[in-house]
């Protein structure tokens, strides 16, 4: 398991390779990699600005992953997210996770990115031609997290994740 959060951006398929690398048991690996969009909800975005609580974020972030490993027969996961300013077009996050099934693995895979866009903190400012924006958490966020079994804003990055 490896988790960053960096202001740099990442290569997927270095990323993935390195997550494969030199292990014959893995028969899949599935990746989810977010982009910075241009508009949302009706407005041009020109900018994101991603803030994190240091310390707390990384610790939710194994604990989803910890949670994924307790549901799934995992052989690796990786999570990057980048934090910062960033433009349209630009990489937010990456989840990829190593199985030796592709049902395990993107399962997994989109178990953690459900969990990560409710219980990992952090917060997002939106720059548009109105002006500055937070952007607050979206109903399709708590009905992918129902799935799973678990209530929404049910648990938050300082507590056991509970699925």
């Amino acid at each position: 398991m490896a988790i960053f959060v960096q202001t740099e951006d990442f290569d997927l398929s270095t990323e993935v390779a390195k997550l494969r690398a030199n292990n014959p048991a893995v028969g899949a690996v599935v990746s989810f990699v977010g982009v910075v969009r241009d508009l949302n909800d009706g407005l041009d975005v020109h900018a994101m600005e991603l803030e994190h609580y240091p310390g707390m974020t990384e610790k939710a972030l194994s604990q989803i992953v910890a949670q994924a490993n307790q549901r799934w027969v995992l052989m690796d996961t990786l999570v990057i997210h980048r934090v910062g300013a960033l433009l349209p077009l630009d990489q937010i996050v990456l989840v990829a996770v190593a199985s030796a099934h592709r049902g395990e693995a993107f399962a997994a895979c989109e178990f953690i990115m459900d969990y990560l866009k409710t219980e990992a903190p952090f917060w997002k400012k939106e720059q548009t031609p109105q002006g500055e924006r937070w952007v607050d958490a979206r109903e399709t966020d708590d009905t992918a997290l129902a799935k799973w079994g678990a209530q929404a804003g049910g648990s938050n990055a300082g507590t056991q994740l509970d699925a």
